[in-house]
């Protein structure tokens, strides 16, 4: 595995972490907090982004991309992480734009990604259900055949940076029952369509999911993202890939954690001198930093891997979500503690990244899911 970034990789993160830090990111969560933004996020902020070229990072160059990968988009993931910027990056593009790209015809390509691509445009993927438990063959939406097309019915929930989006990716069961992989068809539905409604539900994180239901909503054949009943492979690729994505804005949370929590060692004084002086202190930070690297091998793996299409990337993904959710929790957790009676209040700015952690932990599957999904596609 090639460990040592590129020249061009070196000058793309240092560029997104630049960028990040330029407009006092925590302190702009905490006032799209305070304020319940509406959008939850800063439309010019995202449009930069696109001006930056991170959301044409994962497309190819006919779909009017940059061809890269997701070694580089986790380079911005990571940036975003450490500054826990809002903006939907990772639901718009690497879930759901990659799902158009991945499976959409020419048309649908041409409608939706040079929008998405320039930040004009969002999109979101519905796919889980409540007490779904990350099992991708439970979809919570059921699409029925009405004429050429189908009516779809049903709930969706958590639906990442669904309550303002302009369209949905939409997995839905056209035939089977829970726990079969055939059966399921992907549609792309417009958030305007008759019969779709989309209500916004507040996260500890202060990031935006919706509750979407669908009431007889009527789609056309030529609605549907690659073939019908074969949904499952797209999804879990597109799945795993913004799995990918989210592990690196983990790994910025970690290491902005990490690196808050070190500064604040050496800067409380107590019995004269620097905390972060103290034998026990020092040994658990150690310990926080070695989970840090350990954790950025793993996402630079999976990530290398999904890119090279090779046949243990999924494993490395399972890993890589693995790790980095006990590894996420863990430093968080120890950053409030080390931070002492500050940490724990709502006015110090390190709570904000043990929130975040907690909710990128059970998404797309928790450590436990992850460790199960490991083994299985191990052999074990």
């Amino acid at each position: 595995m090639q460990l040592a970034l590129t020249e061009d990789q070196t000058l793309l993160a240092r560029t997104a972490h630049e960028f990040v830090s330029s407009g006092s990111p925590i302190a702009r969560l905490r006032a799209l907090r305070d304020a319940r933004d509406e959008r939850g996020y800063a439309l010019d902020r995202y449009a930069r982004m696109a001006e930056l070229g991170w959301t044409a990072i994962p497309f190819t160059e006919q779909d009017g991309g940059l061809g890269m990968g997701l070694a580089e988009l986790v380079l911005v993931t990571e940036a975003m992480g450490r500054g826990l910027a809002p903006e939907p990056l990772i639901p718009a593009i690497a879930l759901a734009g990659r799902a158009v790209a991945l499976g959409g015809t020419a048309q649908h390509k041409a409608s939706w990604l040079p929008p998405a691509i320039r930040g004009e445009k969002v999109l979101a993927l519905a796919h889980a259900g409540r007490r779904g438990r990350f099992d991708l063959t439970r979809v919570p939406v059921r699409a029925t055949e009405a004429g050429d097309g189908f009516r779809l019915t049903g709930e969706a929930a958590q639906v990442w940076g669904g309550h303002l989006a302009d369209a949905y990716v939409v997995a839905a069961r056209t035939a089977g029952a829970d726990g079969d992989r055939a059966g399921i068809t992907l549609f792309l539905v417009p958030a305007a369509a008759r019969g779709v409604t989309s209500v916004r539900q507040h996260r500890i994180d202060s990031l935006n999911v919706a509750q979407l239901t669908f009431a007889d909503v009527e789609v056309a054949p030529g609605d549907v993202l690659g073939r019908p009943g074969d949904g499952l492979d797209l999804l879990g690729r597109v799945i795993d890939e913004a799995t990918v994505a989210l592990t690196g804005e983990m790994l910025g949370g970690m290491a902005e954690s990490l690196d808050r929590t070190l500064a604040y060692l050496r800067d409380r004084r107590q019995f004269g001198v620097a905390i972060g002086s103290f034998q026990a202190l020092k040994h658990r930070a150690a310990r926080l930093y070695i989970e840090l690297e350990l954790s950025r091998s793993a996402v630079m793996a999976a990530a290398r891997a999904l890119d090279a299409q090779a046949p243990d990337a999924a494993p490395l993904v399972s890993l890589a979500k693995a790790r980095l959710s006990d590894a996420y929790c863990l430093i968080a957790n120890e950053a409030i503690q080390m931070h002492g009676g500050i940490g724990m209040t709502d006015e110090h700015d390190i709570g904000f990244f043990l929130k975040r952690a907690r909710v990128c932990e059970m998404t797309f599957g928790d450590a436990a899911y992850h460790r199960d999904r490991f083994a299985a596609l191990s052999g074990y």
